[in-house]
């Protein structure tokens, strides 16, 4: 009785320290679940890849303003400079023709380079645009005559008063100055290309990141289904473990009622016991005075035993000495009675004798 509770005892501890257990695994694994969806939350709020589209679409268009305006300009100029070089001496068309061949060449590089700008980060709302095809325009309206004349502030109207020398130095250092501006905004149109170039990668190392992200997110939310899930059974162990832990209670509880009833009813046979065992001390101490008392009367009646056996074999000596004195009277009895009966025939045969004489006699 006293080992069933010590078990039950051992196995009460050990369910607990079992649902401690499962309880700071459970709270780990909410811990991670939670730290991961936060993460998560964290790495999706931020929009890297609209932001970066939103700086590559302001910089495009910025780009696409100005090389509009910049080829608005470069057709007034090549326009008025057609005419107003034409008219005057055809000499003096060459320099503008090999300005606006070094002008156009370098609205092709430009518009090359605007191209190469497209294939990295191009909106697909602006595919229309297409600085070639405006290029290839101008040209070709260059080519046919029919370009038609656009008014313009390249030459003040002071210069129209000016000689034709004049004019074509003032174009030409207008020229070179447009040409520094170009060069300028090349550069710089190369520098956004490069940033353009640059932000392009980074959104594409963005991207294969945010996708690699995405997986990783995918698979850290497959675990923790699966740590939800884990949970859950945790839980249901743990519900499980703590109803059979109340019910071990509950057996604990009665076994330890029925114990301490035990232990009274121990205590109360322990007291009965003991007045037994007193009794039986006594009850020993009383028997072995009787046996002793037996042995002694035994002692005393093998005494006497040998004493009447003594007397005994003395009074059946005297019994055969007196059988047979007394078979001796009785032959001596027997002898006298034969004696006495021959005594007795005798005298009856005289008496007869007696008789027959005498009727003898009475005859005669």
């Amino acid at each position: 009785m006293k080992q069933r509770p010590r078990d039950l005892l051992a196995k009460e501890e050990e369910y607990k320290r079992l649902n401690a257990e499962l309880e700071a695994k459970t709270a780990e694994l909410v811990r991670q679940a939670e730290e991961v969806m936060k993460g998560q939350e964290k790495m999706l709020s931020k929009p890297v890849s609209s932001h970066i589209g939103t700086d590559i679409l302001e910089d495009d268009e910025k780009l696409r303003e100005f090389l509009s305006s910049d080829v608005t300009s470069l057709e007034s100029k090549v326009s008025k400079n057609k005419n107003k070089v034409g008219l005057k001496a055809t000499q003096h068309s060459r320099p503008c023709s090999a300005n606006k061949g070094k002008k156009v060449t370098n609205v092709k590089h430009k518009a090359t380079e605007l191209h190469a700008a497209d294939d990295v980060a191009v909106p697909a709302d602006n595919s229309d645009f297409s600085l070639v095809k405006i290029i290839h325009e101008i040209e070709g309206k260059l080519e046919d005559g029919s370009l038609v004349e656009v008014e313009d502030d390249v030459m003040p109207s002071a210069c129209n008063e000016m000689g034709t020398e004049a004019q074509i130095r003032f174009l030409k250092a207008k020229l070179r100055v447009m040409q520094e501006e170009l060069d300028k905004l090349v550069h710089e149109y190369n520098k956004k290309d490069d940033e353009n170039t640059t932000l392009s990668n980074r959104l594409k190392d963005t991207e294969d990141e945010r996708s690699r992200l995405q997986k990783t997110a995918g698979i850290q939310q497959t675990q923790i289904e699966k740590y939800k899930h884990l949970a859950d059974e945790a839980h249901q162990k743990s519900d499980g473990l703590q109803q059979q832990l109340s019910s071990l209670q509950k057996d604990l509880e009665s076994l330890k009622r029925s114990q301490r009833q035990n232990i009274t009813n121990q205590n109360a046979t322990e007291v009965r016991l003991n007045r037994a065992l007193e009794e039986v001390e006594k009850y020993k101490t009383e028997l072995n005075k009787l046996k002793q008392g037996n042995k002694d009367t035994a002692n005393q009646d093998r005494g006497k035993i040998e004493q009447l056996k003594t007397e005994n074999k003395r009074l059946e000596k005297q019994k055969a000495e007196l059988m047979t004195g007394f078979k001796k009277q009785l032959k001596l009895i027997d002898i006298l009675k034969r004696q006495k009966m021959h005594i007795e025939a005798a005298k009856m045969l005289s008496f007869t004798e007696e008789e027959f004489i005498k009727a003898l006699e009475w005859g005669n």
